[in-house]
């Protein structure tokens, strides 16, 4: 188990399938759908922002494909909340599309990328930073992988 596909990449392919979706099942409607579908999107990007905004701050890698390469633990902002605020972003955004495409499979979809991400990113990562850093352990023991 260990990262293949950058998570974006993953995000996009979510999307689509969750587009597609919509050929398999007809999708749903309700009014301001739209809308309520863009504000998700949005609350889920500005999770993912926050969380890059930390690494930048701390100077450390957000590069997900090495995690080797941290410099730094980030336990500060959207840290203090959930281990992996990236990944919650791309899940809420996930959401987000599911509701403006009104997509019937997007929790079962979701799920699937849930389980993708936490078996071939976040669990290599989690393994990378063990290693790496010295207070990891107090850090897991505090802060929960997802939320």
């Amino acid at each position: 188990m260990e990262t293949k596909i950058p998570p974006p990449i993953v995000t996009l392919i979510f999307i689509f399938l969750i587009s597609l979706s919509n050929r398999l099942i007809e999708p749903f409607s309700f009014e301001y759908q739209l809308p309520v579908g863009i504000l998700i999107v949005v609350s889920g990007l500005a999770v993912l922002i926050s969380a890059a905004r930390v690494f930048k701050q701390l100077e450390t890698t957000i590069n997900p494909m090495d995690p080797s390469q941290a410099s730094k633990l980030a336990i500060i902002g959207p840290f203090k909340y959930t281990r992996n605020p990236m990944y919650l972003g791309m899940s809420i955004m996930l959401l987000g599309f599911g509701i403006i495409f009104g997509a019937k499979l997007t929790i079962c979809l979701l799920v699937l990328f849930v389980l993708y991400i936490t078996f071939f990113q976040i669990m290599p990562e989690e393994r990378a930073m063990q290693e790496k850093f010295d207070d990891w352990e107090e850090y897991t023991s505090k802060v929960r992988r997802w939320l």
